[in-house]
Order: C-alpha cells, then sequence, then structure tokens
C-alpha cells in the first residue's frame, strides 16, 4: 500500500508562538491518525527549544523522506525539514530580526514548491511577521500574496472558516474609506466565482449557496445611505446566477448572519475585512481556519498572529492550527 503523501506545516515565526503550538499540538495527540502525515518545514532546535517550555525534553535524530530530521518527545515524534539554523536561537516573544523574517520566508518558499511539484497535498501556515519578512527584502504583505506570485495567480480569495462559518471577503487590509471606491463589479463576481468553485471542489459541495452581503447599513434603504448595491453588487449577483452560480442578495449585514450560521447558506460573501471577521471569530476565535481559495495548491492557516506577548509561555491555544492541519487534510482528500 503507497504512502501517503505529507502535509507540510510551516513554523513561521520563531519568535512567535507558532514553534510552541506546534509542539502543544503534538503532545496532546492532535496529529495522530490523519490521512496525510504532517511534515515542519522549520528548524529542529526552536521546535525542541518550544518543548522545554511544556518541561518536556525533546531528541532530534536523522529522517528520510521529504524530512531530514524529526524531532522526537516521549513516544511522539514529528518529521522536519531543516531550513534554518539559528545560533543564537531566537527568544520567544522578542521582536523579530531579518534573518527570522528571511527563514520563514524560506519556509514557505519551500513549501510551496514542494505542493507545485507533487510531494505534498497542501501547506498550513503558523503565523509569521509581516515586518520582518519585509525587512529581509520580500516586497509582500503576507502570505497569501507570495503564494499567489509563485503559483501564477492573479486573484484569491481569503475565507475564514469553522463549522458553524464560512465568509469569503472581495477586500481584505485596506482602510475603511478605501472600501468603496475597491469594490467593482468584476471583483465581486470574480470572489464570487473562485468561491464557489472551491467549494464545489474541496468542500463536496454540488452547489454551495452562496449569500452576499449589502455594504451600506440596511442595503442602502433605496440608494438612501447609498447606491453600491445597485451599482455594483447586484449586478455582480445577477452575473453570478447567470453562470450557474447560488448567489442571492444582496442582504443587510446586520441580520444576514443570523440565518448563515443556522445553516441556510454555505457562505457568506462580504464586502470588508470587519464585516466578515467579526461575526466569525464570535463564534470561532479559538478554530478558525483562513483558507486561501483560488490557489493550485491547498494551503490553511491558523485564525491569529504571532501573538509575542504571550509567546514563550505556552499558553496559546493549538485549536486554530488542529483545525487548520485537519482541514487541509481533508480538503486534499476531497480535491484528489
Amino acid at each position: 500500500m503507497p504512502v501517503a503523501k505529507p502535509l507540510i506545516i510551516t513554523m513561521g515565526d520563531p519568535t512567535g508562538v507558532g514553534p510552541e503550538i506546534i509542539v502543544k499540538a503534538l503532545l496532546a495527540g492532535s496529529f495522530d491518525g490523519l490521512s496525510h502525515p504532517p511534515v515542519v518545514a522549520g528548524d529542529p532546535r526552536v521546535l525542541q527549544q518550544a518543548a522545554a517550555i511544556f518541561n518536556r525534553q525533546a531528541q532530534i535524530r536523522a529522517a528520510s523522506g521529504l524530512a531530514d530530521q524529526e524531532i522526537c518527545i516521549g513516544e511522539r515524534t514529528l518529521a522536519v525539514k531543516t531550513l534554518s539554523h539559528f545560533d543564537p536561537l531566537p527568544v520567544p516573544g522578542r521582536a523579530p530580526e531579518a534573518s527570522h523574517g528571511r527563514a520563514m520566508a524560506e519556509y514557505i518558499e519551500w513549501a510551496c514548491a514542494r505542493c507545485r511539484d507533487g510531494s505534498a497535498v497542501g501547506m498550513v501556515t503558523a503565523p509569521i511577521s509581516k515586518a520582518a519578512i519585509r525587512a529581509a527584502g520580500y516586497d509582500f504583505p503576507g502570505h497569501t500574496e507570495l503564494l499567489a506570485k509563485r503559483c501564477g495567480v492573479e486573484r484569491v480569495v481569503m475565507m475564514l472558516a469553522g463549522a458553524r462559518l464560512r465568509v469569503a471577503l472581495v477586500t481584505t487590509h485596506l482602510p475603511l474609506r478605501s472600501v468603496p471606491q475597491a469594490l467593482s463589479q468584476q471583483e465581486i463576481f470574480s470572489t464570487l466565482r473562485i468561491t464557489d468553485s472551491d467549494l464545489t471542489r474541496y468542500f463536496g459541495l454540488k452547489a454551495p449557496r452562496l449569500a452576499v452581503t449589502a455594504l451600506n447599513p440596511h442595503a442602502g434603504e433605496g440608494c438612501l445611505f447609498g447606491d453600491e448595491e445597485q451599482r455594483l453588487i447586484e449586478p455582480a449577483i445577477r452575473e453570478a446566477q447567470a453562470a450557474g452560480i447560488d448567489a442571492r442578495g444582496p442582504f443587510s449585514a446586520d441580520t444576514l448572519f443570523h440565518f448563515a450560521v443556522q445553516g441556510r447558506y454555505d457562505a457568506v460573501v462580504c464586502m470588508y475585512h470587519d464585516q466578515a471577521l467579526i461575526p466569525l471569530k464570535l463564534l470561532h476565535f479559538d478554530d478558525g481556519v483562513n483558507v486561501t481559495l483560488g490557489l493550485p495548491i491547498v494551503r490553511t492557516s491558523v485564525d491569529h498572529g504571532t501573538a509575542h506577548d504571550i509567546a514563550g509561555t505556552g499558553t496559546a491555544s493549538a485549536d486554530s492550527l488542529v483545525a487548520a492541519v485537519q482541514m487541509a487534510a481533508r480538503m486534499a482528500d476531497e480535491g484528489s
């Protein structure tokens, strides 16, 4: 019987909570029984240091296959591809340096390349420091933009998902005042098309039911509070419907999520960042997953940052990482 291809977890910021939540998940047995064995793209000595946070001693030994080493904590092992050799070791909680930023980017680059060449079925990313990556000379705001560039994709969609709610964003990290100018019929339609396609491919939904939020209060109240609904959102929905997509709306955001969490829709397509993430994090603060739709590879991520304020304390929750790993494995199986 052939060995299942691995799923890569990038270690993220070595001074953040990424290393310790990976170790925490390992110790809890959260990687047991996965359909695709995890391989960490990172630094074994940093993971060994993270084990000490939990008063556990980790041994490092040679490995074969996609990984070159593995860390062993008692009876549990975790394969690692060594992509950095820090000396001295990074201090959890301290601001990362440019050398740490280069390592973070190397983890992502290697994982993306392995997914693209078919050596791995997907990648799960621990949080990074965008400032450190920029200091290292990378001109990318974050994971998503770097992966889109490496995969040759112009348009991707950020989706946040939990057991009760999925939200997809038309615009992401913009000042609120810039959102109306960034919206267009084409951007909204493209978001609907990519969301529909990947929910079908990776989530087993034959005809995803997509609800679309309005931009303005009360869906503009007949243009009293704005006309983006009539000029942009409604035409995009009609275009999607003509393409066979089950898209409905625009609905006032103050009521839509009530019905979405009851199961009436499979995902909500939102116009801007906080419109989507406030309800998502209200329900899935610890176990929400960030999914990049529109890539030719599977990529999920934790739905939180580096958390330098608690890094090194062992108190960071691993729930989002575990949920991201499990979701990536299911997506890989569904999409194969």
